[in-house]
């Protein structure tokens, strides 16, 4: 048996769990593949491929031209870059991981706390020589928005109460008592938009929610209001936001996810100065990648005796 472990970005994997149990030859892929012709070349002789969330698609084109591919194990309980029908058509077994939310909510606090306080600017001032530039936020008495008031967006709401901030939600199934129970307001869209000081994404990607915050959105929110983003980047409409950031028509955006990952070397995000950017890294914990990675060796040794799985479905 083959094993093939994709985008281990840190070279981790191996450290995490106990692969040599499943007594087969295990290769690490710590490099994205740049398309699928690359993926197909790579992955072509391998029986298990275990897949890091969902940083290589697995479209109907490449499953179908995998022979020997028998499991395919997702990081975490889902995956939408899978097509589990075409999975399924393919007798491909598709199963996932154990996950917890914690390390993208913590992640979203340390964005919300860098840019509403100019943390980049302030320690790039230091290690130049310099010391105090601009004036940051206090977030206490601000308006906390959060768009998609699911697990995620609700334990975000609850340290934002800590820090004394009024929360406000909305989501298209959202109702009124539900947020009351969570110690949040629900509101209008616009009106999310309009009264946020600090609003922060925690909706699900779909067809629905693609490009869901877009110029009108940016256009209703504050000049002086911080846009966060932990969710999945094409929610936001990222030439808008760019013109946004640019023009200065809101103060400054916190992102870790993107459009494109790895986000391309020369994109202006990476330049711009009133964004704080980060690698897609709310997830990116030891404790939760121990999971991830043990949960994996569990699957492809159930896989392997015919015994019950985490299936995707």
């Amino acid at each position: 048996m083959k094993i093939a472990i994709l985008d281990d970005y840190q070279n981790v994997a191996l450290s995490l769990a106990d692969w040599d149990s499943l007594h087969s030859q295990v290769d690490v892929f710590d490099k994205p593949f740049g398309d699928e012709e690359a993926a197909l070349a790579a992955l072509t002789d391998y029986d298990v491929v275990v897949a890091m969330r969902e940083r290589t698609p697995f479209p109907s084109s490449t499953l179908g031209r995998l022979p020997r591919l028998g499991l395919l194990v997702t990081t975490a309980p889902v995956n939408a870059a899978i097509d589990l029908d075409a999975a399924r058509e393919l007798d491909i077994t598709v199963c996932g991981t154990g996950y917890f939310a914690h390390p993208t909510v913590e992640l979203t606090w340390a964005l919300i706390l860098s840019a509403a306080r100019l943390i980049p600017q302030q320690v790039a001032s230091v290690r130049a020589g310099g010391w105090q530039v601009g004036l940051g936020t206090s977030l206490n008495g601000a308006t906390l928005g959060i768009l998609g008031l699911g697990r995620l967006g609700t334990r975000v709401a609850e340290i934002g109460a800590a820090f004394g901030m009024d929360t406000i939600a909305w989501s298209r199934n959202l109702t009124p008592e539900d947020a009351l129970a969570k110690g949040v307001t629900c509101v209008a869209r616009d009106e999310l938009f309009s009264r946020s000081d600090i609003l922060s994404i925690h909706i699900v990607l779909s067809e629905r929610t693609r490009g869901l915050v877009g110029e009108r959105e940016l256009r209703l929110m504050k000049s002086t209001a911080i846009l966060v983003n932990t969710s999945r980047g094409p929610v936001v409409d990222e030439s808008a936001l760019l013109r946004a950031l640019d023009e200065k028509t809101i103060a400054g955006a916190a992102l870790d996810v993107f459009d494109h990952e790895p986000l391309p070397a020369a994109h202006p995000l990476r330049s711009v100065p009133n964004a704080v950017v980060t690698p897609h890294i709310g997830y990116v914990s030891r404790d939760l990648h121990e999971v991830f990675y043990r949960d994996a060796v569990e699957d492809i040794a159930a896989w392997a005796a015919g015994s019950p799985l985490r299936l995707l479905t």
